[in-house]
Order: structure tokens, then sequence, then C-alpha cells
């Protein structure tokens, strides 16, 4: 895993993010409330100026039937001059000033009232200017009462007023229906606004939690992910960078102890490498020519007794092949501590002597062979001999490939035809060592094998100008 491109700008404090979204949210929920109150409030006040529309038909009703009952009550006592027949007209007269207190202050506009303030003017004079005299002319005897001029002035007053009450619920009737859809209309805006509001909120939770799982949850998951892949070995991770000021510093202390723990290992493994250069070269130039010279010496020393001193020259015989036998393996043992031919003809020609002393057949290939960084050289050398050697003690193979690539990556592939089966997890210490040799160096290794389809390591160390 390697790091992205690093974030621009002042990064983002987990704190000040929570408590900015919990803000925003805060916010939308005020003002989603704000609308929904103005809604429900614009609402009950439709309902209540329909309630009120009500109440003004009902007083209006009202006072029309003390209209009606003052006419027919002093009609029916004009034509039978009996006072029983009165009893409607004086409990309508009784009833007319609160009723009519009751008329006009249950209007629901001004142009209404001014409306219900005519009529009922024209009921009060209707009453006092008319009915009353009338039935005192009645109870006077006054043959008057009875005539036509009398009875068509009060047909005309009442037909009147009727007009008037026609109009006044007319137009009462008209704004009822206005205010009840009012009313519809602002019930559908609340519920609108409610559903905005919740649509609204939800949204915002949501973003804000998918904003939270970018910002907090995937880079502590993939730091997490990055730790135990650190912990298998790979010292090559690395956790990308984050806009959030803690996961920041979270990932660049994580990536600053991967680097100096790759770093570490890189300078033990060159220190361990020199080490390995100087005691090869110390046993080439020290004790290995010291025991050519000794050799040299016991054949001169042979040569110099005569044929008749068998047993001395038997001795002789077995201390220059003693001699030799050490000279061989000292020759092998610094060969396989540091092999001379790595750095006199480089990687190649190391991995084709490699090769040619293995007892599996190995055929080796290179392509745009050249010499590059004698630490990265042994480096490879050495993972290539370790997954020889693995080869050869493991996979059964009876033949072992060896691909070397050169560029601005160096590429190795060990392939054998074994019988597979190899994992990272399943692997050997010999295996853990290549994958550290690998790491060290920020390079990769894949392992393909699958049971009886033989072994394909795949390795690739990045080479420094």
């Amino acid at each position: 895993m390697s790091a992205g491109r690093e974030h621009r700008g002042r990064p983002l404090g987990l704190t000040s993010l929570t408590v900015a979204a919990s803000g925003l949210l805060a916010l939308l929920i005020s003002v989603g409330f704000a609308v929904l109150w103005w809604a429900i409030s614009d609402a009950n006040s439709s309902v209540s100026a329909r309630r009120a529309s009500r109440t003004a038909l009902v007083e209006a009703g009202t006072m029309e039937q003390l209209l009606v009952d003052l006419e027919t009550g002093q009609r029916g006592y004009v034509i039978t001059k009996r006072e029983e027949f009165l009893q409607p007209w004086q409990t309508a007269r009784e009833a007319l000033p609160g009723e009519t207190r009751r008329f006009v202050d249950s209007t629901t506009s001004r142009a209404q009232r001014r409306t219900a303030e005519q009529i009922a003017r024209g009921v009060r004079s209707f009453l006092d200017d008319y009915s009353i005299p009338l039935v005192e002319m009645v109870r006077r005897g006054d043959p008057a009462a009875a005539g036509l001029k009398e009875t068509t002035e009060g047909k005309d007053r009442v037909d009147a007023l009727r007009e008037q009450f026609n109009r006044y619920v007319t137009d009462e009737r008209a704004q009822l229906a206005q205010r009840t859809d009012a009313a519809g209309a602002n019930s559908h805006q609340a519920v609108l606004a409610a559903a905005l509001g919740l649509a609204a909120s939800l949204a915002l939770v949501a973003v804000f939690t998918v904003l939270q799982h970018r910002a907090v949850v995937r880079p502590v998951r993939g730091a997490a992910a990055a730790a135990e892949e650190l912990a298998g070995g790979d010292l090559s991770v690395r956790v990308p960078p984050s806009r959030v000021a803690e996961i920041g510093t979270l990932g660049t202390s994580f990536n600053n102890m991967a680097a100096s723990l790759q770093d570490s290992r890189r300078r033990i493994m060159e220190s361990t490498e020199a080490v390995h250069r100087r005691t090869a070269r110390d046993l080439h130039d020290g004790a290995q020519q010291r025991l050519v010279s000794l050799m040299i010496g016991l054949r001169l020393a042979r040569e110099l007794i005569p044929g008749t001193e068998t047993a001395a020259i038997d001795l002789l015989d077995q201390s220059i092949d003693n001699a030799q036998t050490a000279v061989n393996e000292l020759r092998e043992l610094a060969s396989g501590i540091y092999p001379l031919v790595l750095t006199v003809k480089g990687l190649v020609a190391a991995v084709k002597d490699l090769a040619a002393r293995c007892p599996v057949p190995t055929v080796v290939v290179c392509e745009d062979e050249r010499r590059i960084s004698s630490t990265v050289e042994s480096n490879a050398y050495f993972v290539v001999a370790e997954a020889v050697t693995n080869a050869v003690k493991h996979a059964q193979a009876s033949r072992i490939d060896v691909l070397i690539e050169f560029g601005d990556m160096l590429r190795i592939k060990v392939a054998d035809d074994g019988i597979g089966g190899v994992g990272r997890s399943s692997a050997g210490s010999g295996m853990t060592g290549l994958a550290d040799r690998v790491a060290a160096f920020d390079g990769k290794l894949a392992i393909d094998s699958p049971p009886g389809g033989g072994t394909t390591i795949l390795i690739q160390i990045p080479v420094p100008d």
C-alpha cells in the first residue's frame, strides 16, 4: 500500500468536523420545525376563521328568524286581534338587543360588520318604526291598521331586510369556502413541510454518516489493515494521508514508524552483507591462502623425501589431501557467505554459477542485463538462492526456471514444477526470510502455488538511479 498524494490545505479537526455537522443538523431541524410551526399556525388560523364563519352564519340565521317572528307575530295579531298571537312577537322583541350584539360581534370582516350593522339598524327600525306602532294601532282599534298601506309597508321592509340577509349569508359562505380551501391548503403545506423537514434531516444524517465513514471509519480501517500487514512483515506498507487532523497525525506517526523499521532493517541487512563480504574476503585472502601455501609446502616436502620412506610419503599425501579438502570447504564456505563472482561479475553471473551447482536442473534467462547497486545485487542474489534452496528441499521439482529482468524495477521470477501448495501463511522461515529481504528494500513478493501446479515466486525490487 502506497501513500496517496498529500492533501493540501489546513487539516480538519475531528471535533470541529463533528461540531460543524451537528450544528448544521440542528439548524436544519430548527428551520424545519419553524416552517412546520408556521404551517400549523396558519392551518389553525384557517380553522379558527372557518369556525368564526360558521358562527356568523348561525347568528345571521338566528337574527333573521327573529325578524320572521316579529313579522308573523304582528301579522297574526293584526288579523285576529288576539293577544296570544303576539307571544312570538314579544319573545323576539325581548331577545333582539342581545342577539343584535352577538350578530354584529360574530362578523368576520369589516365589510361584513358594516353589513351586519346595517341589517341590525334595519331590524331595529322595523320594530320601532313600524311593528310597535302597528300593534298599538290595533290595540286602539284603529281601522287603518289593517289597511293596504300598512300591509304593503311591512312587506317591503321585510323583503328588503331579507335581501340584505341573503347578501350577507352569500358573502359569508363565499368566505367560508375560501377559508375551507385555505385550511386544506395549509394542512397540506404543514404535511409537506414536515415531510420535507424529515427528508432533509434524514438526508443530512445520511450525508454526515457517509462523511464520517470516509473521514474516520475508512481511514481507521485502512490503518488497522496496514498495521496487520506491518505485523506480518511488510514494512513497505503506508497509510494514505487524511484531511482529518487526528487521523492524519495517526497516519503520519504510523508511516514514520514503518519507515524507521524499514530503514533499520535495511541498515541491518546492509551491515550483515558488509560483514559477509568482509568475512568471505578474509577467508579467501587469509585462511584459504595460508592453506594453499601449506599444501604447496607439503608437496615440495614430499618431493624431497626419498621413495624408500613410504611411511613419511603416505603421511604427507594424507596431509596434502586434508589440506585440499580444507581449501575446498573454505572456498565453498566463502561462496555461501558471499560469492566472489557476485562482486566481480554481478548478479546474473552469480545466479548462473548458483544454477550450475544446483542438484536440480536450473535454467537462468536474463533480459537487458546490466550492473546495478551492489546492495540490490547482493540482496537479489540471496533472495534467488533462498528460493532455489526451498525448491530443492521441499518442492520435489525436476526443473527450476529463473527469469531476471532489469528496468526501473528489478523483476525476478523463480518457478518450479513441483508439488506446489505453498502460501505466505503456511510458508516456513525460508519464505519469511525472502519476504523480509524484499520488504527491506521497498520490494514486493508474490507467491502463486496451486496444489500440484508447482510454485512461482515473483519478486520486484526498486532499482535506485
